[in-house]
């Protein structure tokens, strides 16, 4: 019995030795969360506490005064009526009377811009639906606002606040956008630097609808320089621009919100743009554009006002048709830092995990980890594009020959991705980089992907992929203006094929199937 218990302790030793932990690591995937998982509709009542690998404020819901304003006997049931000036009146009566609760009933109501004020709540009761004007006059005068992270005096938004405090928007109910009519037909085309005048300041750069035949068509929520920001439950449809854009604010709450702009150009659906301590979760994203977005100012303009988007969490979240899952950039002028993503689900978006730059835009993005996320795509799953195209910044555009480095050179370096499945993708990995800028110090670990192609590295450095298991028909290994990047601890099943290692990079420990 000794020889036979020496023996088989021998055996399993040797083979431990000899079979190494090769590949994604099942046990810290099995739980990553499915698409039924998360989402709007499994918002809890309570905000979890916050694990992040960087400080964090404790988010709390905001408390109002007891003080109510319900609107059903201050609306008749004409649905084509404009409902603004009696929205406004109650938002700002409750407010100069140290705040409340403003209820929209149920029904079917019209109304043009809303601008939310201090210590109000704009509380939609279920069966509530509020339809914005397709009207360009019902969004003026021109306010202060970012388009495409230029600033500008602009139709600014569907629900709009500026320099506001203690603000909510919340309840089960459906905001209805304004992409038809004239806001449709009049909505810019064109690059938006040849539209904007930025040798002027911006309270000069005035686009109000009068004087030309186009329009930049309001977003759809847009808080402006607030702070204490609260938005829940909502359900947002058919905007004309960006969906929910806080902007220079700080402390910003949203929860369990579904939007639907699939098959809207530029409709974006939460876009953060140079703001801090930031908590979005339990939110379901259908989106024609990029689903959830980290911006932070573009070129010239967002140097000189050098707000970093930062300490911003996503999770529990849904993103579902969109350009990307969760992305960063093109506009990252005052930089993008400290973004923990996780327990997310990408399912049917084109790319998961997207970064983009130009050299023109300034800035970049650091300290961002991507933890426990789930992803069926369309196409790349993690990718880099920070070269963009002639269109938008001309002979830029093109990666030789390298440039001198300025104050609009981006970046992106401090990159953490671990604990993914990929269900389906095309490449696993693309970066185009800038030679002058390459990507630095990405790690990616305990990944578990079905792609169709393996890996391009355009001008990257220091890059380590290790623990990851890749599944694909694939066999290439594409390195060009790259170094310092290594794979370790890895499996590549190509079904048979012969994995093409360029000299350049080290495999460690890896297998090929």
């Amino acid at each position: 019995m000794r020889f036979t218990l020496i023996t088989l302790f021998l055996i399993v030793f040797f083979s431990c030795k000899q079979s190494p932990n090769i590949g994604a690591n099942q046990q810290l995937l099995s739980d990553i969360p499915k698409k039924e998982d998360v989402g709007h509709l499994n918002l809890p009542d309570s905000i979890a506490v916050i694990n992040a690998p960087f400080n964090m404020p404790v988010f709390k819901k905001p408390v109002f005064p007891d003080a109510t304003t319900h609107l059903k006997k201050l609306f008749n049931d004409s649905k084509n009526e404009l409902k603004t000036n009696i929205i406004q009146h109650a938002i700002d009566s409750l407010s100069e009377a140290h705040g409340g609760t403003v209820i929209i009933p149920k029904g079917e109501w019209l109304t043009g811009r809303i601008s939310l004020k201090s210590n109000t709540n704009l509380h939609f009761e279920d069966g509530a639906i509020l339809k914005f004007s397709t009207d360009v006059k019902d969004y003026q005068p021109a306010v202060f606002n970012r388009v495409e992270s230029l600033e500008v005096m602009s139709l600014g938004a569907c629900i709009y606040a500026f320099n506001q405090e203690n603000i909510a928007i919340t309840g089960n109910g459906k905001l209805i956008g304004p992409y038809n009519g004239e806001i449709k037909a009049r909505s810019y085309m064109q690059p938006i630097e040849t539209l904007v005048d930025l040798t002027k300041p911006p309270h000069e750069r005035i686009h109000n609808g009068l004087e030309e035949d186009w329009i930049f068509p309001p977003k759809f929520i847009a808080p402006t320089n607030c702070k204490n920001v609260y938005i829940e439950g909502i359900q947002l449809e058919n905007t004309a621009f960006w969906n929910i854009v806080p902007t220079y604010c700080d402390n910003v709450i949203i929860r369990g919100v579904y939007v639907n702009s699939y098959g809207i150009p530029r409709g974006d659906g939460i876009d953060v743009e140079s703001s801090k301590n930031v908590l979005i979760e339990y939110c379901t994203l259908n989106t024609g554009d990029d689903c959830f977005t980290m911006k932070s100012g573009r070129g010239e303009d967002g140097l000189k006002v050098n707000k970093a988007t930062e300490n911003v969490i996503v999770r529990y979240c849904l993103a579902q048709k969109g350009h990307g899952g969760i992305t960063c950039g093109s506009e990252t002028a005052g930089t993008i830092k400290n973004l923990y993503v996780h327990d997310c689900v990408f399912e049917g978006t084109v790319v998961g995990i997207r970064f983009k730059t130009r050299r023109p835009r300034g800035g970049g993005g650091e300290h961002l980890y991507y933890n426990r996320l789930r992803m069926n795509l369309e196409a790349t799953c993690i990718k880099w594009d920070m070269l963009g195209t002639p269109a938008y910044v001309g002979e830029l555009a093109e990666r030789l020959p390298k440039r001198e480095v300025n104050n609009l050179t981006p970046f992106y370096r401090d990159i953490s991705i671990s604990n993914i499945i990929i269900e389906n993708g095309t490449h696993f990995l693309k970066v185009y980089g800038i030679p002058e800028s390459p990507l630095t110090n990405l790690n990616i670990k305990n990944v578990d992907a079905n792609c169709k192609n393996l890996v391009i590295l355009n001008d990257a450095k220091h890059v380590d992929i290790s623990n990851v298991s890749i599944k694909t028909s694939d066999s290439v290994i594409s390195v060009l203006g790259s170094n310092h990047i290594a794979f370790k601890d890895s499996h590549f099943n190509l079904n048979g094929a012969t994995l093409k290692k360029p000299e350049s990079v080290l495999f460690e420990n890896c297998k090929v199937e």
